[in-house]
Parts: C-alpha cells; sequence; structure tokens
C-alpha cells in the first residue's frame, strides 16, 4: 500500500479518538499519579500525615475511575489500528509490563494501606503505592517516546531494549513524572482551597511552582534530543503543530501564574489547557504516521466495518460511561464523597454498665484493637503478581538463543 494515501475520514476519526483519550488520560489518572509523587516525597508518618491525607480525600473517591481512560484507550488502539497496537505490544513488551505492573501494584498499595491497622503495614503499602506512582508515569513516557522517535518498525521480532533506553525515551518518561506531579500538585492546591485548608494549599502551591519548573527543563531538554533523534517530528512540532504547541507552554504559564489566584477552576482549566495541548501538538506533528516511519493511519488501519463497529461502541460508551464520569467528578468535587466519620461511642458503653467492664478495658466496652487480616494471603498474592510479571519480563529480556539455534 501506498505510504502517501490519504487515510479516510473514519480513520482519521479514530485516531482523533484515540488521542482525545490518551488526554483523557493524562489528565484524570496523571493527577493521580502526581499525587502518587507528592505522596512517596511528602515524608515520614508524622510530617507527612498531613500532606497525605489531603491526598488520600482527593484521590480515594475517583482513582478506580480514572484508570477506565487506559483501558478506553487501549481498545481503540487494537480495534482502529490493529497492525501498529501488534507492533507496539511486541517491541515494547517490558516498559508496558512494568507500567501495567506499577498500575496493579499502586491499586493494591493503596486499597490496603486504608485496610491495614500495624503501622509497619501500612508503611509498607504506602510505600508501594508512591513508589508505583512514580515507576508507572516513567514507564508510559518511555514507550511514548520509542513510538515518537520512529524506532519501532512494523514487525518487531521481539522487545527492543535500544527503543525505549533511548535518551529520548529516557528523557520523555522522566517528562511524564514531572508533568503528572505537576498537574497532580496544582489539582491538589485547587481541592485544598475548596476544602478551606490554607496551609495545605501553600504547601502543595509551592511544590507545584517547582515541579512546573522541572517540567519546562525536561520539555525543552526533549525537544533538542527530538531534533536529532527524530527530525519528522521536530520538523512538524515547529511547523503544523506549532499553535498547539504555543496553546501548551502558555497554558502551563497561566497555570503558575494562577497558583497564588485562589482561583481553582481557572487553575484547573490552565493545566488542563497545557496538557491537551502537548498532546495534540504529538498527534499533529505525527500525522500521518502511527508508527513514524513504519506504519501509516492507512496502512495501519482496520477495515471500515470494523471502525464502524468502533464507533457504535463510542456511541454506547458516551450515552452510559460518559455521564457517570460526570457524575462522579461533580460529586467529588463537591465534597460528596468523603468518608462519613464513625459514630460516637454511647456514654453507657464507655463508662460500662459492670465491673467486668472495668475489669476488662476497652474491648468489653465495644473497642477492639486493630489487627491485619489475612497477611499470609495478602503476600502470597504479593508474591504471585510480582513473580508472574517479573518471570515474563526476564523471559522477553533473556537471548534468543533457542530459536536461533
Amino acid at each position: 500500500m501506498n505510504p502517501d494515501v490519504a487515510p479516510s475520514v473514519s480513520t482519521v476519526a479514530v485516531a482523533v479518538v484515540l488521542m482525545v483519550t490518551i488526554a483523557g488520560y493524562a489528565l484524570f489518572a496523571g493527577a493521580d499519579l502526581g499525587a502518587g509523587t507528592w505522596d512517596l516525597l511528602a515524608g515520614g508518618d508524622e510530617r507527612g500525615a498531613r500532606p497525605r491525607e489531603e491526598i488520600d480525600a482527593s484521590v480515594t473517591p475517583v482513582w478506580e475511575g480514572n484508570h477506565v481512560w487506559i483501558i478506553f484507550g487501549l481498545v481503540v488502539f487494537w480495534t482502529g489500528f490493529p497492525g501498529a497496537f501488534g507492533a507496539v505490544m511486541v517491541a515494547l513488551f517490558v516498559p508496558l509490563a512494568l507500567s501495567l505492573l506499577g498500575i496493579v501494584l499502586r491499586g493494591v498499595g493503596f486499597a490496603f494501606r486504608h485496610e491495614a491497622k500495624r503501622p509497619a503495614t501500612t508503611r509498607l503499602y504506602g510505600a508501594l503505592f508512591a513508589a508505583s506512582s512514580f515507576l508507572t508515569p516513567f514507564f508510559l513516557g518511555t514507550t511514548v517516546g520509542a513510538v515518537a522517535t520512529g524506532a519501532v518498525p512494523a514487525d518487531p521480532a521481539g522487545n527492543l531494549g535500544g527503543a525505549w533506553t533511548s535518551p529520548t525515551a529516557v528523557v520523555t518518561g522522566l517528562l511524564f513524572v514531572a508533568t503528572c506531579a505537576y498537574v497532580g500538585g496544582v489539582y491538589l492546591v485547587a481541592d485544598c482551597e475548596r476544602r478551606g485548608h490554607g496551609d495545605m494549599a501553600r504547601y502543595f502551591r509551592r511544590r507545584s511552582l517547582v515541579a512546573g519548573v522541572v517540567t519546562g527543563v525536561l520539555a525543552g531538554v526533549d525537544l533538542g534530543l527530538l531534533a536529532g533523534s527524530a527530525p519528522y517530528l521536530w520538523a512538524r512540532l515547529t511547523g503544523p503543530a506549532l499553535p498547539a504547541v504555543v496553546v501548551s507552554v502558555l497554558g502551563g504559564i497561566a497555570a503558575l501564574a494562577l497558583l497564588s489566584a485562589r482561583r481553582p477552576n481557572l487553575l484547573r482549566g490552565a493545566a488542563a489547557l497545557a496538557v491537551v495541548g502537548v498532546v495534540a501538538g504529538w498527534g499533529v506533528a505525527q500525522y500521518p504516521w502511527v508508527l513514524p516511519g513504519a506504519l501509516t493511519l492507512t496502512q495501519s488501519a482496520a477495515p471500515e466495518p470494523a471502525q464502524l463497529a468502533l464507533f457504535v461502541a463510542l456511541g454506547l460508551a458516551v450515552l452510559l460511561v460518559f455521564p457517570a464520569f460526570v457524575w462522579l467528578y461533580w460529586l467529588q468535587q463537591h465534597g460528596m464523597l468523603q468518608e462519613s466519620q464513625p459514630p460516637p461511642v454511647p456514654a453507657g458503653a464507655r463508662a460500662g454498665t459492670s465491673g467486668a467492664t472495668e475489669e476488662k478495658g476497652p474491648a468489653a466496652a465495644g473497642v477492639r484493637h486493630p489487627v491485619d487480616r489475612h497477611p499470609v494471603l495478602e503476600a502470597a498474592v504479593f508474591a504471585v503478581v510480582v513473580g508472574g510479571a517479573l518471570r515474563e519480563v526476564f523471559r522477553q529480556l533473556a537471548p534468543r538463543r533457542r530459536r536461533r539455534n
């Protein structure tokens, strides 16, 4: 097939939906991942208690729903561009597997740290949540860097370690981490302002400023590397995609300026504009390639009947899923999903009604000492998940001597 053949309208529409989904994941799940990075950097138990309370209050109601974006994006990518999807999954299996492992372990850590009662176990799960929040965006960023630089061929024979470990891919991974931290910090500032916690708003405001500066520096370094490693993408970024790049830069500057303005809605909007501008610029710059230099949109597109079926599924998702997301975010932003406080202990139960209560202490009054439940089962599940994922990663990285023989 001629690579110069223009893609059909339906193919371009599928590509646009894919980029919108990526932008949605970067905005919503990216903010959650960034909050996990601030959890990692919050300090010890006493020093980090207040920041972690704010992070929990912002993340707990929505963190599970936010990962629907990546599932949705994978379905669109797989269904709309199966050839490119297969090539990416084979060539970049290791970073994708590690990012998926990070998502799973992040969920495990976040869920169990709220159930664990012993301080040591709580710290363990908290560290798992925080570290995975750093690793997930990093490996997703290296994947994007490998694709953008044209390091993924149309028919890879196996994992390509050099594709996602190049300087451009590594810097892109670090850029993803910094961007998530910046967006997460900005959203936490807005949430703290909404809750009336001015001291914590100032806490996250200072850190968001630092994250914004670091993000800008890494973005400049990444662009400089792209000029040498991906000349096609660089030429398009400074050509047709330049308006989107300018919008992203202006949005980032506006968000930094609004950090001290106590305008949470405008602050969120400016940060979102910066992220959407980056994704849009990448999409325009890479057009008409899905895998630069290897597969175009036309070459990788699914047949029209498959695209039609995808649009039907998308229509159902818009009707059934999108309103639920809007309702979820509305409830969260209006503070209607906060965990309710336990009912007070009746006075009679506190004082006791007999001498037996005084002798046996709080347990006789209905107050139980917190204990962890099923620690052996939790450790077994954790070992199975991590062991299986690492075994598959090592299998992909091992030399393929048997196949050559």
